[in-house]
């Protein structure tokens, strides 16, 4: 585990993307995330500009609840919205990173909003322990 500025990072061993993918989701299910966008990122840039890229793929998480009272406070924070998840192969396992909330809202965040924000931290610190 090593906590940053700006996230969270954990590597899983043997798993490959798709099974950490599905971890990760279920950890994220669990407190009350969805995903509502997956970027191939590799795929795009092997379409797009014919390079080669390890695997790695951004997931666009929200919780509907945290951010509904995040932006009823701040039309500001959909800029910060949603919460990203990277997962990269790499050769000792998929790499996971968290994006942390009060790091994002750091940025733009109103002080009606500091609870919202404390909240989805804890959410998104409890889906990083449970992988």
């Amino acid at each position: 585990m090593r906590p940053s500025d700006l996230g969270w990072v954990k590597t899983l061993p043997g798993l490959d993307l798709a099974g950490a993918e599905e971890r990760v989701k279920a950890a994220l299910k669990e407190e009350g995330f969805g995903v509502l966008t997956r970027i191939d990122v590799a795929e795009t840039l092997r379409q797009k500009l014919g390079v080669h890229f390890k695997p790695y793929v951004i997931l666009g998480v929200c919780n509907p609840e945290v951010a509904h009272q995040v932006l009823s406070h701040d039309d500001a924070a959909g800029l910060l919205l949603p919460c990203n998840v990277v997962l990269t192969e790499e050769p000792e396992g998929v790499q996971v990173a968290l994006a942390r909330p009060q790091a994002m809202f750091r940025m733009v965040g109103s002080a009606e909003s500091v609870p919202a924000v404390e909240e989805a931290e804890a959410k998104i610190r409890r889906v990083f322990e449970r992988l």
